[in-house]
């Protein structure tokens, strides 16, 4: 079985950061209610999303090693 590489995830994770966080910054500086602001709300909401995917896989790739370890 091929061992998952634990640093895509984590290059990934730290690649959702990034973008959420450019994300919030832009919205801060536009005008609520805008179409703009709409679609940035959605994108950070979406980086939300797959934060929580790759945090949980993450997660699930450490508990699975832990149990082959034991």
């Amino acid at each position: 079985m091929i061992k998952p590489d634990v640093s895509v995830v984590e290059k990934g994770i730290e690649r959702i950061l990034e973008l959420s966080a450019v994300a919030h910054a832009r919205r801060r500086g536009t005008i609520r209610e805008s179409p703009e602001f709409h679609n940035l709300t959605g994108a950070i909401a979406a980086y939300g999303r797959t934060l929580a995917l790759l945090t949980g896989l993450q997660q699930w790739e450490e508990l699975r090693g832990n149990e082959r370890a034991a």
